[in-house]
């Protein structure tokens, strides 16, 4: 049987007479010998690698081959899958092989993994398992083009340009499809995607240097009250709002810790947190002296983030702390008198398990279809609410799943989290506070959030409609729980389970801020009381839907 040489074959022959042929002649211009030489050889090469049967004499046909695949970004190849007969020759491999690059001209097969040993078999399957949750890019942003007036407002002086950013709300464009928001969770997406945008252009902040280390520039990124600290950690981090000249800036950030504050001063068993308050007082009392800034607006220019139930309660000491300072708190309790809406913020209160893994062990929850409990709570019985939870529906009906602690025997079965992902509806009853991480937790696992907290102002609640993707419940009503939960029509459910999915990157952490994750929000929340704040002649508008 006669083969037939391929036309690389034949013009590697003719190339090589030709460059024996000059070689003899002394007819040569050695620079592009050594350049044939050098791209010869890699062919060579290549030709004698199995597994790149491209260079076969045999003819192949299209559904043979797989992806191109780019080799140190430069050399452009379409692999061949290895047939069948090519495995016999080499019994070792049962899966397709990798290639792996150090080089243009060098190659190495490796096996799959079915030669490693069991137990790591088994070890990097149960890693597969707890991936962190895939966050795919975003589509890029249209490349927003400034107006006169836009490219104005940044020359403008702090206080010119809150005016200015003001009445640029009042005058936002109509947002009827939007690639990177979903608008039935928002409460007016107009207004929010263009008061972002001006926070994005207009908006500085100013970073106080002062304080020691760990109550100040120190953030604690675990556990249940790491919000404060991841805000901490990315704002301090952050180039695009912060300026180093306060002159420029609009807000000004007191960057401390009260989790830190409570391991630093805090005597255990004194039931005294009163020295906190006054360390809290003395601090603005020395950036009062030291700079001009504070007493120049009262404090009303300042803001603090704090997720600790404490974090309210360490501004009592100084009057203008408490009463003009924007505080975003994680306890945001109407009852207390400390945090007043438009001015504060409410903070989510996010568990982090992993400091340098946040999203690790979050979100992919169950379809619908794969949750037949009706609703879901375990945890400690502190507080006022979570004791009558218990007293009504534990052990009372099997579509409630109402525990405490979750039980041994109970989590043997099915943990916290499969609970979760397996509940059409999660329960989160205040504890001590008003605040819990549930709430968020809830959202992270696909689970329709029921909040039982009287008196709680909810995240974000000035742009986002939480009747869209989450039910409130009135104390009082604990006792109605299920019939509540009946009524609500499968068709409101589903949607409601939707929107969870569609509001989840809102309250998520990443090492690398994106645009409107956790981070963005909470700074826009702040941006936005500032504006309220700063109310002259110009009325900022509400970010409720137009009637």
């Amino acid at each position: 049987m006669v083969t037939m040489k391929s036309p690389l074959r034949i013009f590697i022959e003719v190339s090589m007479k030709e460059l024996i042929r000059g070689f003899r002649r002394q007819r040569i211009r050695w620079r592009n010998a050594f350049l044939l030489g050098s791209i010869m050889t890699t062919i060579v090469i290549l030709l004698h690698t199995p597994t790149f049967s491209i260079f076969s004499d045999d003819e192949e046909t299209e559904s043979s081959y797989s992806s191109p695949i780019y080799l140190n970004g430069s050399l452009h190849l379409n692999i061949q899958i290895v047939s069948e007969a090519k495995v016999e020759n080499f019994p070792s491999l049962t899966t397709s092989p990798v290639v792996k690059t150090n080089s243009s001209s060098e190659f190495k097969r490796v096996d799959g993994e079915t030669n490693l040993p069991r137990k790591r078999q088994k070890r990097k399957g149960r890693k597969k398992t707890k991936d962190d949750l895939i966050l795919t890019d975003p589509p890029p942003a249209p490349r927003h083009v400034l107006s006169s007036l836009e490219r104005r407002a940044l020359s403008l002086p702090p206080k010119e340009a809150l005016a200015f950013a003001k009445l640029e709300i009042q005058r936002a464009p109509e947002v009827e499809n939007d690639t990177e928001l979903f608008a039935p969770v928002f409460r007016n997406l107009s207004i929010f995607k263009r008061s972002y945008e001006l926070m994005e252009l207009i908006l500085k902040v100013h970073i106080y240097p002062d304080g020691e280390k760990p109550i100040f520039h120190q953030p604690h990124l675990n556990g249940i009250y790491a919000s404060e600290g991841w805000f901490m950690k990315l704002m301090e981090s952050n180039t695009q709002f912060v300026t180093k000249n306060p002159e420029k800036a609009h807000l000004f950030y007191m960057p401390y810790s009260v989790k830190q504050l409570q391991h630093a001063i805090f005597v255990p068993g004194s039931h005294n947190i009163k020295p906190l308050s006054i360390f809290i007082r003395d601090y603005v009392n020395m950036l009062s002296i030291k700079y001009p800034f504070w007493n120049r607006t009262h404090g009303s220019d300042h803001f603090l983030v704090a997720c600790h139930d404490w974090g309210p309660y360490t501004v009592n000491e100084h009057p203008e702390l408490r009463q003009n300072t924007i505080k975003a708190l994680c306890n945001a309790d109407l009852s207390d008198g400390i945090f007043v809406p438009g001015r504060d913020v409410s903070l989510p209160e996010t568990s982090i398990r992993n400091a340098g893994r946040p999203l690790r062990n979050i979100g992919n929850g169950n379809r619908v279809s794969q949750r037949p409990i009706l609703a879901f709570f375990a945890g400690n019985l502190h507080g006022r609410v979570r004791p009558q939870l218990l007293k009504h529906w534990r052990n009372k009906d099997g579509d409630m799943k109402i525990y405490g602690p979750l039980p041994h025997n109970v989590a043997r079965k099915m943990t916290y989290v499969q609970h979760m992902k397996s509940s059409k509806y999660c329960l989160c009853p205040m504890g001590y506070e008003v605040n819990s991480p549930r709430i968020v937790e809830a959202i992270y696992y696909e689970c329709v959030p029921v909040i039982i907290a009287d008196n709680f102002v909810l995240p974000f609640s000035e742009v986002l409609d939480w009747s869209a993707f989450s039910v409130v419940v009135p104390e009082k009503d604990i006792p109605r729980l299920k019939e509540i939960l009946l009524e609500i029509p499968m068709r409101r459910y589903l949607k409601m389970q939707s929107n969870v999915k569609m509001v989840q990157k809102h309250f998520l952490w990443s090492p690398k801020p994106r645009r409107y994750d956790v981070f963005h929000m909470i700074l826009h929340s702040i941006w936005s009381n500032l504006l309220h704040q700063n109310q002259t002649s110009n009325h900022v508008p509400s970010f409720r839907q137009h009637p």
